[in-house]
């Protein structure tokens, strides 16, 4: 027996169990896996229900665990136990946690170098472009027989997730209220969900936390890497090394497979790199396993912004599906225009894997990268002077200055963006349709009075109420049109600037141990020597922060030009169109 804890609603068609919170349900199949039991109500329906939406109880009706807790919560406490056995170290979890939803007041409360303090990451952004997807047409046939279809769907050795295992939050809106209530119960707490979900904090990876930095500054001698990142000076300072060819990854043709037997369900994509014209299938997890992937290796040099919110219901909805598909498309085409991301073995092998012994084995072989964290900048070279400690200084202030103001604006524009997105899809429209209703009204009343000479002047006012119907129309789907845009730009790059504390902490961290060194060196525990090199890979760390910063001004010049000129010529068409309307009911009224 389980007692339902929180309200969840079955996908049609997917042998899921529509659920009730405090509804006692019978366990027919305690582990079918995948997050998920099998149980029955009294009314002698079966299907699938999350485990963690239950709670179970013995035979005499007593809960599992003597606190009542959940499994999921026993769970939970199981590994916070291990987590404190493994590290003792927790006395600022607490001020970790009230300010993860904002992703700045760990940088901003931190001293200066204090890089233990910023594992706090901001809101979860909710990444998407303004660019237009360009697959194929929705409606097209999903099959691509052609394709390979991405790792089995059944059997898989690697047991990730279900597509809906580990939800961070409901899907990103900035246009309306969702409440849980209305979708079917709350989602399931846990490190990467929450009323605010919050990014995975890098130092819990190997080589973002202190001993993988003080192994980069202070070793004696770093190993020379095979891979290698170069850095030159061009015209507006430090820069990444382009490739010679560029390519971009269209995201098209969602369908939904099956597996356990056809007893969970889930939409797996097609995407085909530009420069191959070669097709692969991912589902959302894979997403997610590359997400984690990037980050790990390049986080501290590189802003990866978040994936977009996974969901637990109306997941296999047409419009959400859509949603997903165009903020995926735009997370992989801003992953392709990065020189360094693009160029990765590990991205490579997610686009041009070619069977599942391939997949699994590139798969391995990053998971066991060892150059990750802050041992990414033993790769690079620059072409360039060494820089003095002062210089470095200066140019990781500038950065995070001018971040955190971008970032406080971005946020404005979003927040002025959802009440004008409200405004015209509620108030407004009803305003122009009640002007309408009106003059309408008005038109009928006239005609009531038999009057023969007045029959144009009610058809005009008529048709002109009718006109200000149809502007209400217009003014109700506008957004769709042009603020959709801006609002998904502004969204993607309050992903990006979320990540920068982390980034500048992991600097700051790194300017402040060279700092400390003067005292290493009085008492001799290092040599002199030992302290220039600190110092040069501290240069390199700032040349890499200045390299990222060209490329990230260079695509926000071309992003925010792109999408304000779309979004003031949606508006001019649009205001056209209703001038030109108003003349048109203009022109029926008789000239006295």
């Amino acid at each position: 027996m389980a007692r339902v804890m929180y309200n969840f609603d079955a996908e049609p068609g997917n042998n899921e169990l529509t659920v009730i919170e405090g509804e006692i349900i019978t366990i027919t199949n305690p582990d079918v896996g995948g997050g998920w039991l099998e149980g029955k109500n009294n009314k002698g329906e079966r299907g699938l229900v999350p485990t963690d939406y239950v709670e179970i109880l013995t035979n005499g009706g007593k809960d599992q665990f003597s606190c009542g807790n959940s499994v999921a919560d026993q769970a939970f406490l199981d590994s916070l136990s291990s987590a404190v056995q493994g590290n003792s170290s927790t006395a600022n979890s607490n001020n970790q946690v009230n300010s993860a939803n904002d992703a700045w007041s760990n940088w901003n409360a931190g001293k200066s170098g204090n890089w233990e303090s910023t594992d706090g990451w901001g809101t979860k952004p909710e990444g998407a472009s303004a660019q237009k997807n360009t697959s194929n047409n929705w409606d097209a046939a999903f099959g691509h027989p052609q394709a390979y279809h991405g790792p089995a769907a059944a059997g898989d050795d690697d047991d990730w997730d279900e597509d809906w295992d580990d939800p961070k939050s409901s899907p990103p809106t900035y246009f309306k209220d969702v409440e849980t209530s209305e979708t079917g119960g709350v989602h399931r707490g846990n490190a990467r969900a929450g009323g605010a979900s919050m990014k995975i904090p890098l130092n819990k990876f190997p080589g973002f936390a202190k001993p993988g930095m003080e192994q980069y500054l202070m070793a004696k001698q770093l190993a020379k890497p095979k891979e290698k990142i170069s850095i030159i000076v061009g015209d507006y300072g430090p820069m990444w090394v382009y490739p010679t060819s560029t390519f971009d990854c269209v995201v098209a043709d969602p369908r939904k497979g099956s597996k356990m037997y056809g007893l969970k369900s889930y939409i797996e994509y097609q995407l085909t790199a530009t420069n191959t014209n070669r097709s692969v299938n991912h589902r959302y997890k894979h997403f997610d396993w590359l997400y984690e992937r990037l980050l790990v290796k390049f986080g501290s040099a590189i802003p990866i912004p978040s994936l977009p919110d996974k969901q637990v219901t109306g997941r296999f909805e047409e419009e959400f599906i859509k949603m997903r598909m165009e903020r995926l498309q735009a997370w992989m085409t801003r992953m392709c225009r990065h020189p360094v991301i693009s160029e990765s073995e590990v991205f490579q092998q997610f686009l041009n894997f070619r069977d599942e012994k391939e997949w699994k084995t590139g798969k391995r072989k990053a998971e066991k990268d060892e150059l990750v964290g802050v041992m990414i900048f033993s790769t690079m070279e620059p072409e360039a002077p060494d820089l003095d400690l002062i210089e470095i200084e200066q140019k990781c202030e500038a950065v995070g200055k001018f971040t955190k103001a971008m970032d406080d604006g971005v946020k404005e524009l979003l927040t002025v963006g959802q009440e004008h997105w409200k405004r015209c899809t509620g108030p407004l429209p009803k305003e122009y349709q009640k002007i309408g209703k009106a003059l309408q009204c008005l038109a009928t009343v006239f005609s009531s009075s038999g009057y023969q000479g007045e029959t144009d002047l009610n058809d005009a006012i008529t048709e002109a109420g009718k006109t200000y119907e149809e502007i209400a129309n217009l003014v109700a789907e506008q957004p769709k049109k042009d603020l959709h845009f801006l609002m998904e730009c502004n969204h993607e790059y309050k992903g990006f600037l979320g990540c920068f504390p982390d980034i500048i902490g992991a600097h700051k961290g790194a300017i402040e141990k060279v700092k400390e060194s003067d005292k290493l060196v009085a008492t001799s525990k290092i040599t002199p020597q030992d302290k220039q090199n600190m110092v040069k890979r501290v240069g390199i760390m700032s040349y890499a922060l200045q390299a990222e910063m060209n490329h990230f001004h260079s695509n926000r010049i071309y992003d925010y030009n792109s999408v304000i000129r779309l979004y003031l010529e949606q508006q001019v068409q649009f205001y056209e169109t209703i001038a030109e309307k108003l003349r048109q009911a203009l022109s029926r009224f008789p000239v006295m």
